[in-house]
């Protein structure tokens, strides 16, 4: 039997707790390739090879509810998505309930990674609120007998321009649901917003307070047992054997068993315990006792990795239009620079639930990307698509890490196992240890300016691990090519005003596993690309904001420019005052940073104050904009002078926050944001404000003390 994947209209009202009578509808492609989606009915979709890619529903009480085909981590999807529907739709966001939408192609891509909740549906969004509001439009003028243009929505309510008579929404529900959704409609301009641009307060916000919102730690099953695992401290380590007598003796415990979780291909090992209770899993973990073997891979320290990261970046051939460049350069200047490996340490450990049966399976947790996972779950478990279930919760931080798929499959094999609903938790210890981490780099940059103080030659060589499970094969010798490839966070602009740039990658062999950490690339290639270009200003003898606006040259970058000396008072800077400024570009948005430093009494450094400037074009709520931001920046300053991972023998060195150090309350510098007004399309906003932090900061303090700092973490109080 062929199993639907169309959704009908009566299964959604039915799924979705709503009433029967109600206007419902979707927005879809129906075609590959077509660059303008549809919307239709869900009554329709049933009858037509639809994949729909969001819905809104308003019933008989006038209630609009919005599926929400994105996961909310914080970055404020739960908040933004309604605003734009509701701005449309004419009606007030306390008319507007949100629900997390399952796992399904109807809803679209739903992963929550590279700042697209906005930027990649905000027309989309858009065009359903304004479909559904002259729908109703065209229900209340048809009562009236009346043209629909004679009529117009405001409060929920269409109202008869010439008389003033009203009918609510959901007076027209009924008549509206019947009538056919609009091919064409026209959209406000930005001038005419009422809720779109408005820090409206975060809907949210008061469940979070008050404990309502559902985390993934906070789900329950009726029946459901808890398991943790123990896995190997060294990745790829095998399970040699295992003594789970002492373990067994717990009261409480159910099983214990070897399981698997799949990391880019790579199938990593551990021994589940399942119990009763979280509590006694993770007491009756700690007496079990597993032997590992772990032959056939490297056990690398940290040293060992950056010795062999230094030896791959000398590695590349020279080019010999680059080499030519830069010997015709008037002053030349090179540097080397070092990020470490991160763990992604989100509030919220990694947790799953998982409940398997013969030919179903469902799944509950902090989830970042719903169909990825539903499909790896399908192909692994020979379980149709259609018969696998992933529900999202509210996520405690995701940072790329919970849209991977290995944690969701663990748990699904240990329900499987158990034939019961499981909740697989990580421990603090194992959410850090365990990885994939974010990659450390070692960057060789080289470059130089000519006689009018510009720069006429660029280049930056990486060494660094691909994103995997890890590099088994040495880097091999290569040429890098000039005018060729980018690194990420660079300013686009650069690319048309350097004549020559040359970029290149070497892969450098670990067992390492890694993978995107927040703003993927950015978050460290863009430390060595500003800090150099600021060691270039000074090279130049340039101010270094001056410097940066004379290759930047677009209006919109000098508009960017402009802006952030005033809003810093950047002229009033005096020479070794301690100012430093970034400028990157990441996810569609441009962001400037000037960071002011000083001395204290006992002679340490102080952060004073960060100013931050985003250019996210069209923009939804500033309030979240900002919120991004701020959090951005002090993730960003964490990483800068507070954590890293460091491995020995193989295993990653730091498990918790006592050693892991994040940034504590009174170390965040005061903090100003500002938005960019403009019509361009929009940009992201969750990551873009990460990586201009760290080269402000280090390019701040070269401009107090004279010293440049090229490895990250450092430690201020030793500047």
């Amino acid at each position: 039997m062929k199993h639907r994947q169309d959704l009908s209209r009566r299964v959604f009202l039915r799924n979705a707790g709503l009433s029967g009578i109600a206007l419902t509808i979707g927005y879809y492609w129906p075609a590959l390739g077509k660059s303008v989606g549809e919307i239709i009915h869900a009554g329709n979709a049933e009858n037509a090879a639809t994949e729909l890619m969001s819905w809104i529903s308003i019933d008989n009480s006038g209630k609009v509810t919005i599926f929400n085909h994105r996961s909310e981590m914080g970055q404020g999807t739960w908040q933004s998505i309604p605003q734009i529907i509701a701005e449309e739709l004419e009606v007030s966001m306390d008319q507007i309930s949100i629900r997390f939408a399952a796992a399904n192609k109807k809803y679209g891509p739903q992963p929550q990674e590279g700042s697209f909740s906005i930027r990649g549906w905000y027309q989309q969004l858009l065009r359903m609120g304004a479909s559904a509001r002259e729908m109703l439009i065209e229900a209340a003028a048809k009562q009236w007998g009346v043209e629909a243009t004679e009529c117009y929505a405001e409060n929920a309510e269409v109202i008869h321009r010439s008389t003033g008579r009203k009918l609510s929404y959901a007076e027209l529900v009924k008549d509206a649901s019947q009538i056919k959704p609009p091919e064409q409609v026209k959209l406000k301009e930005r001038k005419d917003y009422k809720v779109i641009g408005k820090s409206l307060r975060r809907n949210d916000t008061m469940a979070k307070v008050n404990g309502a919102a559902v985390f993934g730690l906070d789900k329950k099953l009726r029946g459901m047992l808890y398991a943790v695992v123990e896995r190997s401290p060294r990745f790829r380590g095998k399970v040699k054997s295992f003594d789970d007598s002492a373990t067994r003796s717990v009261s409480g415990v159910k099983h214990v068993f070897k399981v698997q979780r799949p990391v880019f291909g790579m199938l990593y090992e551990g021994v589940a315990v399942v119990a009763d209770s979280l509590w006694t899993a993770m007491r009756a973990r700690k007496l079990l006792k597993v032997e590992w073997n772990d032959d056939g891979f490297e056990h690398l320290d940290s040293e060992m990795l950056i010795a062999r990261m230094q030896e791959d970046l000398h590695k590349p051939l020279p080019s010999a239009v680059f080499e030519t460049a830069l010997q015709n350069t008037a002053t030349t200047i090179e540097a080397e620079y070092e990020m470490p490996y991160q763990s992604h340490s989100c509030m919220e450990p990694l947790n799953c639930i998982a409940d398997v049966k013969d030919n179903s399976i469902e799944i509950w947790g902090p989830i970042q990307e719903a169909l990825w996972i539903q499909a790896d779950l399908s192909e692994r478990m020979h379980i149709p698509i259609e018969n696998i279930t992933v529900n999202m919760t509210f996520l405690g931080g995701g940072f790329g890490r919970k849209a991977f798929p290995d944690y969701p499959y663990e748990a699904a094999l240990i329900s499987k196992e158990m034939k019961a609903p499981v909740q697989v938790m990580w421990t603090r210890e194992d959410d850090m240890s365990m990885g994939p981490f974010r990659g450390g780099a070692l960057y060789r940059c080289r470059g130089g300016v000519d006689a009018q103080k510009k720069i006429a030659a660029f280049q930056i060589v990486t060494a660094a691990q691909y994103m995997g499970a890890g590099t088994d094969n040495d880097a091999e010798q290569q040429t890098v090519t000039t005018n060729s490839g980018g690194i990420a966070g660079l300013a686009s602009d650069y690319y048309q005003s350097i004549p020559h740039y040359s970029f290149g990658t070497l892969p450098t062999k670990s067992p390492i596993p890694t993978m995107w950490w927040r703003a993927p690339g950015a978050n460290v290639d863009a430390f060595a690309a500003e800090c150099f270009i600021d060691e270039l200003a000074h090279l130049a003898s340039q101010d270094p904001l001056a410097f940066r606006k004379a290759h930047l040259n677009s209006p919109r970058y000098q508009a960017l420019v402009n802006k952030l000396a005033a809003i810093s008072s950047w002229q009033s800077r005096r020479r070794n005052d301690g100012w430093g400024v970034a400028i990157t570009e990441c996810f569609g948005s441009m962001v400037g940073q000037v960071v002011k430093i000083s001395r204290r009494p006992d002679q340490k450094i102080k952060i004073d104050k960060v100013f931050a400037l985003i250019d996210c074009g069209w923009y939804v709520n500033p309030d979240i904009i900002r919120a991004q931001i701020e959090g951005s920046i002090i993730m960003g300053l964490g990483a800068a002078i507070n954590h890293a991972t460091h491995f020995k023998e193989g295993k990653a060195v730091e498990r918790n926050f006592n050693t892991y150090l994040m940034p504590r309350i009174n170390e965040i510098p005061e903090i100003e944001v500002h938005i960019m007004e403009n019509d361009e399309k929009p940009g992201g906003v969750g990551e873009p404000g990460l990586p201009a932090f760290a080269p402000a900061l280090c390019n701040a303090i070269f401009d107090l003390t004279g010293k440049r700092v090229r490895k990250l973490p450092f430690r201020l109080e030793e500047v």
